[in-house]
């Protein structure tokens, strides 16, 4: 599987932000009205990362849910949900898709973003994240992982939360964390700029294609096995505000999630029309799991460890944050 290398630039959070928030605000953010096609919906703009993560969303949008609930829903890609915080907390857009609980979490802690939770996005499911070493590496066991340069997506997010969870559990020293992007990951790791990525599917699959690089640890192993780590969030001001479209949302992304279990072969089959994954790559990846049903229970796990981390100073029940 060929790697993408991002256009110059791309990466820059100040020039993708300023084009997002543009495009959102030409697209606008409106709710009850009618469509350019004359049909009548409630407008619903969603952010969304091409992950499988995401796999829901375009599940209710391909298999008519959104349309039976009476919604139009515009999903907005953006390559990381911090950038579109802003958007969401401007109203610029009603919902984020895949938005990682944890810097959610910290944003609500923080008073940056009063966050409700429309929708559970996916639980950790095996080898749906791998710690990757390049294929010539020094590096045979976790163990060698203390100390050594390690690729996460974001700092003090998702990705570190749960590889430090599982390398406490097993006694092993953490390693040094790098941010660098998804889609750089892999020239990151050919380069020797870092020792080791954790990546996500689609881009874990992609690593692994085409550099040939190790599987060293099952970013979805014991203890976090089933942690709930994004869903579709939005704010209180929407919640309250729009509560029947909320609802609404809810009930189509929880259908699309019912079909996303029973049938993986319908992600499979999502994945090549928002991702950079062809339909045969596609059958080779790893999902997650796609909870049909929000559960205060499971988010408390995500929550306690991020408490025990130091990720969020205060403790938090999460079921005041979900949307019922």
């Amino acid at each position: 599987m060929a790697l993408r290398r991002s256009r110059p630039g791309i990466g820059k959070p100040a020039v993708v932000l300023a084009a997002l928030i543009l495009l959102l605000a030409a697209c606008g953010g409106g709710k009850d009205g009618t469509d350019s096609t004359g049909g009548q919906g409630t407008k619903l703009t969603v952010a969304a990362l091409p992950l499988t993560d995401s796999a829901a969303l375009y599940l209710a949008r391909d298999r008519g849910l959104f349309k039976k609930e009476g919604l139009d829903v515009t999903i907005r890609p953006v390559q990381q949900s911090i950038q579109a915080l802003p958007a969401l907390a401007n109203g610029q857009v009603d919902v984020i898709a895949s938005a990682n609980y944890v810097t959610f979490l910290q944003a609500d802690e923080k008073g940056t973003l009063d966050v409700r939770i429309l929708a559970e996005g996916v639980r950790v499911a095996p080898h749906m994240m791998d710690v990757l070493v390049a294929k010539d590496s020094s590096i045979k066991s976790v163990a060698d992982l203390a100390g050594k340069k390690v690729a996460v997506n974001i700092l003090n997010n998702v990705q570190s939360l749960t590889l430090n969870a599982i390398l406490d559990a097993r006694g092993v020293g953490r390693p040094v964390y790098r941010q660098i992007a998804f889609p750089q990951m892999g020239p990151a790791l050919e380069r020797g700029q870092v020792d080791a990525v954790h990546a996500v599917e689609p881009f874990d699959s992609a690593i692994q294609g085409d550099l040939k690089a190790r599987v060293l640890l099952d970013g979805g192993s014991a203890p976090v096995r089933s942690l709930p780590i994004s869903g579709y969030v939005t704010t209180r001001k929407f919640a309250d505000a729009h509560a029947e479209a909320a609802a609404a949302f809810r009930r189509a992304i929880e259908a699309a999630s019912e079909i996303a279990t029973r049938d993986p072969d319908a992600v499979r089959g999502e994945l090549p029309k928002y991702t950079k994954v062809t339909a045969d790559q596609a059958k080779k990846i790893q999902l997650p799991a796609y909870p049909a049903t929000s559960d205060a229970a499971q988010l408390r796990r995500l929550t306690q460890l991020m408490e025990k981390q130091g990720l969020l100073k205060k403790k938090l029940d999460p079921a005041t944050l979900l949307v019922k």
